[in-house]
């Protein structure tokens, strides 16, 4: 797969795996398919791996290090310092203090199973801590060789300009897709591009929205968490999908799938996808999607087609719109 230069010279494959999804929120998990597909991952090329130890919480984390632990030189691997968890999982809330970013990157290496974490990010910014002395608490793990490069997950513009100015940023993550497109009005992409940080999207087909495996809420696990979410209720989840059906024709031009198709848009912006999947199937089916092109005016033509005024409901439930510091 062709490679994407983020930040300060980490290169990642154009499209990556987020993980999250193995151990945690979406129903079900089955651990063997996890295991094969994580594998199935570095054999086709998706070497970049996303996790964070807030999912399970713990769980992902040792999930791959079980699976992919020997193969360390093949896979890049990202994980976040999240909110403050003690060892048993109890959450206090948000601590972006050097303190506890140095424990939580140890206890991930720990759970990892592994010696150097490629791209280590702050989970979301603990706005009772200046950036500047998070930055500098990644910024020491670097030095050490515990971490390779540092990132932020959805930070405002001028926390990025900030943090910059401490200590190279390789990425800022964020959710971007064709239902969620802050990143491109509220400034953290132009100033990401500006300053040379790479952009990575969480959540680029909308928790599954944008595909054709869930075309009703019934295709969700009773105890699957986006049927909690204000865009997974059932008017705004109807809603929504009468926009997605607008895809398909495209798709069908291109031989290609919803899914890839919203893949390709979020690549066509100089963003790194991390789609999350369970099975293998869907995996091939992603990874295809950095071999489709879109022309200039398919990408504008695919924007249009989802306007901001008809998208019903809130990403996450939370009023503060992604990109923001939160």
């Amino acid at each position: 797969m062709r490679g994407i230069r983020l930040g300060d010279g980490l290169e990642v494959p154009a499209i990556g795996l987020g993980a999250m999804g193995m151990s945690a929120y979406y129903g079900p998990t089955d651990e063997r398919e996890a295991v094969d597909t994580l594998r199935h991952a570095l054999d086709i090329g998706v070497r970049f791996i996303d996790t964070a130890e807030a999912y399970g919480p713990f769980e992902n984390e040792r999930l791959i290090g079980r699976a992919l632990g020997g193969r360390r030189d093949e896979v890049i691997i990202a994980t976040k310092a999240s909110a403050e968890m003690d060892d048993d999982g109890t959450i206090h809330g948000r601590n972006g203090t050097p303190e506890y970013i140095r424990r939580a990157c140890e206890r991930s290496l720990r759970h990892l199973g592994m010696d150097v974490i490629d791209l280590y990010y702050l989970h979301r910014v603990d706005p009772a801590v200046p950036i500047e002395e998070s930055v500098g608490g990644l910024a020491a793990l670097v030095a050490e060789g515990k971490v390779r490069h540092i990132g932020l997950s959805e930070a405002s513009a001028p926390t990025l300009r900030r943090a910059q100015a401490v200590h190279p940023i390789a990425a800022v993550q964020s959710e971007f897709s064709l239902f969620a497109r802050d990143m491109l009005g509220n400034g953290e992409k132009s100033t990401a591009d500006e300053l040379g940080i790479g952009v990575v999207a969480f959540s680029p087909l909308g928790r599954g929205a944008l595909t054709d495996r869930i075309s009703s809420l019934e295709a969700l696990a009773a105890d699957d968490a986006r049927r909690g979410l204000p865009r997974f209720q059932p008017e705004a989840f109807a809603a929504n999908r009468r926009l997605v059906e607008r895809v398909h024709e495209l798709a069908a031009a291109h031989d290609a799938t919803v899914a890839q198709i919203a893949l390709a848009w979020v690549l066509a912006h100089g963003v790194v996808p991390i789609p999350g999947t369970r099975s293998r199937d869907r995996l091939d089916e992603n990874a295809a999607a950095a071999d489709l092109v879109l022309s200039e005016t398919e990408i504008r033509d695919l924007t249009d087609a989802f306007p901001a005024a008809a998208i019903v409901g809130s990403r996450d439930g939370v009023d503060a719109p992604a990109g923001t510091d939160r």
